[in-house]
């Protein structure tokens, strides 16, 4: 029987709750600097920094983007990190189970020393944590599941991510792994076809019904 290796964690909206609150943040910055287009903070949803100043803060905009980094800097440190409904016990029963876990995130290391400072037991959860100074190429590609598999020495096929944005699912489906898609996000409807299985969080799922599912595939 195949052996399930590995869990890869996406980290806002996988981990923490916190996707309702960069709503409110990038809401303001939108509004101030698009307010020709209502709603941007929801079609930006997923994106990373870089792929959200490349699209709306270039041209005459691109030398305001010091300013949105330092704000959302100083967002990020009082933000408040709560899990997913069901994480911890989840995480603790992979790992009892000899399942390696690591977060995968387009965050920067700034942002997980905020992190750090909220949750001082987060560290103890996962066998690494890779950010964005850990990839080469941001998601929707592959790169950075890839590089997870391989700080585990195992095959994409012995590891299963668990991702909520549209990019993010796409990464972890072209790294060739098992997706787990949370709708915490985007609707289960939105993201039935980018992953194998949706779940909205983490009370009605552990090690037994996730390895049984995997093993099926």
């Amino acid at each position: 029987m195949r052996q399930l290796k590995a869990a890869l964690f996406d980290l806002d909206g996988v981990v923490f709750d916190t996707e309702p609150q960069y709503t409110v943040f990038w809401g303001s910055q939108c509004r101030l600097y698009h307010p020709e287009r209502p709603g941007l903070e929801h079609e930006i949803k997923g994106s990373t920094l870089q792929q959200i100043y490349d699209k709306w803060w270039s041209g005459e905009l691109e030398k305001e983007r010091d300013i949105v980094t330092r704000s959302l800097n100083e967002f990020e440190a009082q933000m408040d990190y709560s899990y997913i409904a069901g994480f911890e016990a989840f995480v603790r029963d992979l790992r009892q189970h000899g399942v390696k876990t690591a977060v995968v995130t387009s965050s920067n290391m700034p942002k997980m020393e905020s992190v750090f400072r909220v949750r001082p037991e987060f560290k103890s959860l996962f066998d690494a944590i890779l950010t964005s100074e850990d990839f080469a190429e941001s998601k929707p590609s592959p790169d950075c599941y890839l590089k997870g598999a391989e700080r585990f020495g195992v095959s994409p096929d012995e590891c299963v991510v668990l991702e909520d944005s549209i990019n993010g699912l796409k990464s972890g489906r072209a790294a060739g792994m098992y997706v787990v898609g949370l709708t915490t996000t985007n609707t289960k409807e939105n993201i039935e076809a980018l992953s194998n299985i949706q779940i909205k969080d983490y009370q009605d799922i552990n090690y037994q019904k996730l390895n049984t599912l995997w093993q099926d595939i």
